[in-house]
């Protein structure tokens, strides 16, 4: 179902009028990147760390941003409004936009802005409660996977092979070591210790991952950044992913075997439970 209105360089549409060149680099070379921000009750989450990364994709990528803060918090506030439900996900793309085809970048560049916003879809309460399944996959994704690129083939493959395997999610190990999944960042549960790898090339730096570590921190959690390799994963007492749409959900079966007790364990309840007043106190202007 497609949503009610659409911005597409500078305009308000509805998503039948918005019509995007054959020649955009976007759908020529994957040329762009994208951001996902969750909307709470009309207000968008944790925006200016979204927008920061942004920037940082942008930069990556060599191409300038084409809005400003200001610009952006208002394109995105008419689209949640335009949307009329209280919890929403707001999608939007820059890419490098139409040029001849060729590899070398335009001398003259107009980039394509698009966003949008639909209801926000949560997890399932059966997968709460119980968990989902994860597979391992060779990580065979490029360089530089902290940019939060469009050009994400290698992702929509190992989601596919998770998705006929009956799991949820592919967990990615590259060189001995896993870096995130296909479509998240990925938490350990060591000893009582939560673990995940830290920031660099090989993963993306999650604004989910980044606000569940800010509360470990603040409620005494013990927590570390940490180079993780294949064998800590599957002796892991717990998983759980990590999301701005999936937020903290439990995988209690990794490659066809439980992980720890094949249940959702205490630290991921107590990490949930903090996240989700968190949300709460969001929605009433308690926090931002």
């Amino acid at each position: 179902m497609y949503p009610p209105l659409v911005y597409l360089n500078g305009e308000f549409l509805p998503p039948d009028r918005a019509k995007v060149s054959a020649f955009d680099r976007g759908f020529v070379f994957a040329d762009g990147v994208y951001e996902v921000i969750p909307a709470y009750g009309g207000r968008l989450f944790r925006l200016p760390q979204h927008l920061a990364r942004l920037d940082n994709s942008l930069a990556g990528i060599r191409l300038s941003n084409p809005l400003t803060a200001h610009d952006w918090q208002a394109v995105f506030t008419r689209l949640v409004e335009a949307g009329g439900v209280e919890d929403q996900s707001v999608y939007l793309q820059v890419t490098r936009g139409p040029a001849e085809r060729d590899h070398a970048f335009p001398k003259q560049i107009t980039p394509t802005v698009f966003a949008y916003s639909q209801p926000l879809k949560y997890p399932e309460p059966a997968q709460l409660a119980a968990g989902v399944a994860a597979i391992t996959v060779p990580d065979i994704r490029w360089q530089r996977c902290d940019i939060k690129a469009i050009a994400l083939l290698p992702n929509v493959l190992m989601r596919q092979q998770a998705t006929e395997q009956g799991a949820a999610e592919a967990i990615l190990l590259r060189d001995g070591r896993m870096t995130e999944g296909s479509a998240s960042n990925i938490f350990l549960v060591l000893k009582g210790t939560l673990v995940t790898p830290p920031k660099g090339p090989f993963i993306l730096p999650g604004v989910t991952r980044d606000l569940a570590l800010e509360l470990a921190r603040a409620h005494g959690l013990a927590r570390e950044e940490r180079a993780v390799t294949e064998s800590e994963l599957r002796s892991a007492d717990e998983l759980m992913l990590s999301s701005s749409t999936k937020e903290l959900l439990p995988i209690t079966h990794l490659d066809g075997k439980p992980v720890g007790s094949g249940k959702p364990g205490p630290l991921h309840a107590r990490l949930h439970a903090l996240y989700q007043d968190y949300i709460r106190d969001f929605r009433a202007g308690k926090v931002e």
